[in-house]
């Protein structure tokens, strides 16, 4: 027995340390073009992924899930640094590590996935759209604006600067480098050899464009990386903490505490799907995720999320255990450590291009297809938590997702169809659809006080998805007075019991 568990856990290793090496050349520029769409430097996106892999993936409820920066967050921690400064940055992560942490130890982690696929979908195509808008400037070395609309409304100032450049600018330069990244991308990820399909697009297009920038020596903005990863590091002060207190402080450790929840356990939930290994434990993955980015906060980095490009990618790599995950993160760090002059050579166009194809991914039509078949509410809640975000901020615009997803339902638990069918003087059928609530109620009382006294009413519930207490008492009610009066009351309940009882009974078992 102990030699089939060395023999499994060589095999495991075996596969482990050369899934590990993909997921870390996939993580190595989606870090650093994170932390730029970020606002901050590349080195704490860096962080980030070491932390992510080093810490996180020892303690993690999903094995195989990794975690690391996620551009889902660089639109809030932005604003963060714009509104509050760089230094609040790392005190605002450490409170909504917290909450997380707090969250997984109180079992919440189960609720992050009760969340409507419209305000999910809506959500990253939000966020893509955003990321698109702000990196499409930096991919031309141009600076990115405030706001999301401000953003978009200045793109063809920026192409037209890219094609007619003045005064010296290179913006030309840095637009035909991003470019070929896109390209690159595109290209690779479609002719790309069997051989070596797991080598990602993004990194040949960086180590292209760096190659190109290197030997021509362009005069373009380049990545800014610290000789001493201790530089980067950021720790919390004395005075920036009482800020915490400040209502609009909180509301940004809310937000990044729920979006990064909702995004690590819903990646979880897709990994799951890959693979036949262990099932997530998800208040122990959304404890530990919080622990990162307690860990991160202090450090000064950027908000954690278990990330589904790089998980997908560990997965199909061949990845058996949570080894591959922690090594990715040894891997960053050792880079980090040994050759920080490699990473200084990349130009900050190419990580920005590959950004502005990601925020472009984001923005799948296949999910309004999807949503389009169940109907108009789902598209109105897409598009109403899209709108949000762009034209305010990423929690407004979940808030407009969440707040139509309640109402929707409320509207739906509200209707009740009604038919009546009169067999013969002394027999009526009611047949009620939907759901009988309270909201109902008047409705229902009004159609039995049209039946006439001395009939024989039969009442079908077999339809009904749903009957309250108050529309129970209302029919017992009518029954004891209308039998003074020579009436009836026959209640259908067969089909309602049934789908209670057996909600997974489809007919009787050969």
């Amino acid at each position: 027995m102990k030699n089939l568990i060395s023999i499994t856990d060589k095999l495991s290793l075996t596969r482990d340390i050369p899934a590990s090496f993909v997921v870390f050349l996939v993580a190595l520029p989606l870090c650093m073009g994170i932390a730029i769409a970020s606002g901050v430097p590349p080195a704490r996106g860096l962080i980030t992924g070491i932390v992510g892999g080093i810490v996180v993936s020892a303690v993690s409820g999903s094995p195989l899930l990794v975690s690391g920066p996620a551009a889902g967050l660089a639109v809030i921690i932005a604003e963060i640094v714009q509104q509050y400064g760089i230094e609040m940055v790392g005190p605002i992560l450490l409170l909504a590590g917290l909450i997380q942490f707090l969250a997984g130890i109180f079992k919440l982690g189960q609720l992050f996935r009760a969340m409507s696929p419209a305000v999910i979908y809506g959500m990253l195509a939000g966020i893509g759209i955003l990321i698109f808008a702000s990196q499409f400037h930096v991919m031309l070395d141009d600076k990115p604006r405030t706001h999301g609309i401000e953003n978009l409304i200045a793109i063809p100032s920026t192409i037209y600067k890219a094609i007619f450049p003045m005064d010296g600018s290179v913006h030309h330069i840095a637009a035909l480098l991003g470019l070929t990244t896109i390209i690159i991308i595109i290209l690779w990820d479609k002719f790309k050899p069997r051989s070596l399909k797991l080598l990602p697009g993004a990194l040949i297009g960086v180590i292209v464009t760096t190659t190109i920038a290197t030997v021509y020596r362009l005069p373009i903005d380049y990545v800014d990386v610290p000789a001493n990863l201790l530089e980067a590091i950021q720790l919390p002060t004395l005075s920036s903490l009482p800020s915490l207190i400040q209502a609009p402080v909180l509301l940004e450790a809310i937000a990044i505490a729920f979006i990064a929840s909702a995004e690590s356990l819903l990646s979880a939930v897709a990994v799951d799907r890959l693979h036949t290994g262990p099932r997530t434990d998800f208040d122990r993955e959304l404890a530990a995720q919080g622990f990162g980015n307690m860990v991160c906060g202090l450090l000064g980095a950027l908000p954690m999320t278990g990330v589904i490009v790089r998980s997908s990618v560990n997965v199909e790599a061949g990845a058996k255990t949570r080894f591959s995950a922690m090594l990715h993160g040894v891997w960053l760090l050792v880079l980090v450590i040994a050759a920080p002059f490699l990473l200084a050579m990349i130009p900050t166009s190419s990580l920005a291009a590959i950004l502005v194809f990601t925020g472009y991914k984001l923005i799948e039509v296949e999910h309004i297809r999807q949503l389009k078949k169940y109907g108009r509410f789902p598209l109105v809640i897409f598009f109403a938590t899209l709108v949000g975000i762009v034209t305010t901020d990423l929690l407004t615009g979940v808030l407009i997702g969440i707040l139509l997803t309640a109402m929707t339902l409320i509207y739906k638990m509200s209707i009740l169809n009604i038919h009546v069918e009169h067999h013969n003087d002394r027999q009526i059928d009611i047949h009620l659809q939907g759901a009988a609530t309270f909201v109902q109620l008047p409705k229902l009382a009004n159609t039995l006080e049209q039946v006439p006294p001395g009939t024989e009413l039969h009442i079908y519930l077999d339809k009904l998805a749903y009957i309250d207490h108050s529309c129970l008492d209302l029919l017992s009610m009518w029954a004891k007075q209308q039998q003074q009066m020579g009436s009836t009351l026959i209640v259908q309940w067969d089909g309602l019991v049934e789908r209670n009882r057996k909600p997974f009974a489809t007919g009787r078992s050969q």
